[in-house]
């Protein structure tokens, strides 16, 4: 395979840009359990006493990330996410003007391999989610599993990470004077074994458990659609049925995670490697669906909001596919 390498004369700016893209890169796959092994070593060593100090605060605070997290808004207003912003670049689409004094669920499509367009619009101020929906708090759900790993789970909420279950996105939802918003990347971990370029399945058929607390607690639900997020990789060909599929399909119903086997460019080369392509990146946030609080709604209201999402969403994705390269017989598919 010949390998294209980056030029010498790459301006400073675009190395800051992959520079800050290959952190996040590290922090998605390694730093977990980079934290993991150095609380292990930390309490093997002779400062045993500082991982112990840490497990009893571990205990203490462990219902944070279900009860709406620790953000930190210098964390989120880093100089870094500017530059992981422009590396793609990201860019958060408003339609409408969102009531702050209402609680919002945002259904995010598509999942892609690594939610790039989730966190850098939910995540961070890169691309000023604070400016555009005033009086808003955003909350990114992720897999509990994460937020059992020591030192990595306080790093996470830091951004504005929550947990992914049930309480936790009730807790968000559920506050009186409104204002907050749970993002939900509806597809979730079995939706990024099919992100690969030009791909538009969507696994949403069968979701909804959000709907329903959603009707619960009078949340309004939004579709959002991010342009470009299935763009940013490749992917081994692994179709249902495949050994490779059906392994990674045992892996994730034990682990609660996927993992896709995928590849793009390098740091240095652009043949391949782990870092996505350069490819813009447009997340659009649609009209609110207004849901009427229904304490203990029946499957029957659970289908029909179901159907009017789906109603939405694909009316939010034929309004803006022209706009942002796609043909006209490209249409959404939901499994």
């Amino acid at each position: 395979m010949k390998i294209a390498f980056a030029p010498l004369n790459v301006p400073l700016r675009r190395r800051l840009q992959t520079a800050a893209v290959l952190q996040w890169i590290f922090s998605f796959l390694v730093l977990a359990q980079v934290c993991l092994a150095a609380f292990v070593l930390l309490a093997l060593s002779d400062w045993w006493i500082l991982a112990l100090l840490y497990a009893g605060w571990l205990w203490l605070d462990w219902d944070t990330p279900v009860s709406g997290g620790r953000r930190s808004r210098w964390v989120r207003s880093w100089t870094v996410w500017d530059y992981f912003r422009d590396y793609f670049p990201i860019t958060l689409v408003k339609t409408v003007d969102l009531d702050p004094k209402k609680n919002y669920i945002f259904g995010f499509h598509p999942h892609g391999v690594l939610v790039a367009g989730g966190f850098g619009n939910f995540c961070t101020e890169a691309t000023g989610f604070s400016r555009l929906f005033p009086g808003l708090t955003p909350h990114l759900l992720m897999l509990p599993f994460w937020f059992r790993v020591p030192v990595f789970r306080d790093y996470i909420m830091f951004g504005g990470l929550v947990s992914s279950s049930k309480s936790s996105l009730s807790y968000v939802v559920n506050r009186p004077e409104g204002g907050n918003v749970a993002v939900i990347a509806v597809g979730g971990a079995p939706e990024a074994l099919d992100a690969r370029p030009g791909a538009l399945t969507l696994q949403v058929q069968n979701r909804k458990g959000f709907i329903k607390l959603a009707l619960k607690h009078g949340a309004q639900l939004v579709p959002v659609f991010s342009f470009g997020e299935n763009e940013l990789f490749d992917q081994m060909e692994n179709p249902t049925g495949s050994s490779i599929r059906v392994l990674q399909n045992r892996l994730q119903s034990i682990m609660g995670v996927s993992l896709p086997l995928f590849h793009a460019r390098g740091v240095f080369q652009y043949s391949f490697g782990l870092m996505p392509y350069r490819k813009p990146i447009h997340t659009i946030v649609g009209k609110p669906i207004p849901v009427v609080q229904t304490p203990s709604p029946s499957s029957e209201d659970v289908e029909s909001l179901h159907q009017l999402y789906l109603q939405s969403l694909t009316q939010l994705f034929e309004q803006h596919k022209h706009t942002y390269g796609l043909r006209e017989d490209q249409h959404l598919t939901f499994m």
